[in-house]
């Protein structure tokens, strides 16, 4: 919660962790069972209970998030990597990206519950999912060490990544299950 409420003071505390891959068990495999569940009681409350048709329909909504935030926090990981090395020079270290990654995913993660569990919250959802660029933002110069003249840019791009990568892989996965279905 305190990278919601001060972000700055939040990214100290990430910055000093010494095992950079226990953000996985420790936080992001956590929120995203969470987000899971969320929408899996979300999608049960807006279908109904009865029929085994309504369970299906929030079965794959539960897999499609769970597979979108997995897959886009690994993917959007070593984008954010690769953006480092190739962009802005620097080193390169996954598991520092991934634990950055995984931290600034807290808006998206947050978010994913609330919407799952109250559908019609989707559009606000969108707009608040911006709120990551101040939390990237104050966590770029921290823990990524970027130097102030990339801040902005690298800002932009990790955001935008952070953002779309989940995003993509649930429209792709949901194309997919209406196509295969």
């Amino acid at each position: 919660m305190s990278l919601i409420s001060s972000p700055a003071k939040a990214w100290e505390e990430i910055r000093l962790e010494e095992d950079r891959r226990k953000v996985f068990v420790a936080f992001v495999y956590p929120m995203i069972g969470l987000c899971g569940l969320a929408v899996f009681i979300g999608s049960l409350l807006a279908n109904g209970w009865g029929g085994p048709q309504s369970f299906q329909i929030a079965m794959t909504q539960c897999c499609a998030v769970a597979v979108a935030l997995f897959g886009g926090y690994f993917l959007a990981a070593y984008a954010i990597n690769q953006l480092r090395v190739q962009m802005f020079g620097m080193s390169d270290d996954i598991p520092l990206t991934q634990q950055f990654a995984g931290y600034a995913l807290v808006v998206s993660f947050l978010l994913k519950i609330i919407t799952g569990l109250l559908p019609d919250f989707s559009i606000i959802g969108w707009l608040l999912q911006f709120y990551i660029v101040y939390v990237v933002w104050e966590g770029a110069p921290i823990v990524m060490q970027v130097e102030e003249k990339n801040r902005l840019r690298f800002t932009i791009l990790s955001s935008l990544l952070l953002i779309l990568c989940p995003a993509v892989i649930q429209f792709v996965f949901n194309k997919l299950t209406a196509i295969l279905n």
